[in-house]
């Protein structure tokens, strides 16, 4: 069985969550399986060989799930990415569009080594709006954003069309399309 069908095995659908006309993919039950989270770690590990990697960077909250132990597996650095008001130390930030308004994300003006090649993690790649964003962020701080990575793609929103002006090492591990 291969990393995608495993995972799609116990990611869940939840209906009309957040909202009405939204299926929700809710991957908490793979947290509950420790093997299969380390075999998730392995498998971003085996796709980013070859990738110069100096920092991993992911998007709250989800995102931190397994941003934290790929940095930990890859030995670099990890740099949080919150909504606005939740960082305590001086933060710069960006403003993104959502199809129901806007949001802004923040990241330490210290976290991030200009000239330093990053990872972006995030837990799903949807229309790709916060991952641009927070690639704004790391470009901001003089870095490059070297890869992004992601447990699910939704490829009927094409995210991945827009995040191509980020970077072209895109890693997604359950593909919807």
């Amino acid at each position: 069985m291969t990393i995608e069908q495993k995972l799609k095995s116990v990611v869940r659908d939840i209906i009309d969550f957040p909202k009405e006309g939204i299926v929700f993919k809710d991957i908490t039950p793979i947290l509950k399986d420790p093997g299969l989270c380390r075999e998730i770690v392995d498998e971003y590990v085996r796709q980013l060989e070859g990738i110069h990697i100096d920092e991993v960077a992911a998007i709250e909250s989800r995102g931190f799930f397994f941003g934290v132990l790929i940095a930990q597996r890859l030995n670099v650095p990890f740099v949080p990415i919150r909504k606005k008001g939740k960082l305590p130390y001086k933060t710069i930030a960006q403003s993104y569009k959502l199809e129901y308004g806007e949001a802004i994300i923040e990241v330490h003006e210290d976290a991030i080594v200009p000239g330093q090649s990053v990872l972006i993690h995030d837990d799903l790649l949807a229309t790709g709006g916060t991952v641009g964003a927070a690639a704004k962020l790391i470009e901001k701080l003089g870095a490059k954003v070297e890869a992004v990575s992601f447990l699910i793609e939704l490829d009927f929103l094409n995210g991945r069309e827009k995040l191509k002006a980020c970077s072209e090492n895109i890693i997604s591990l359950i593909r919807y399309p």
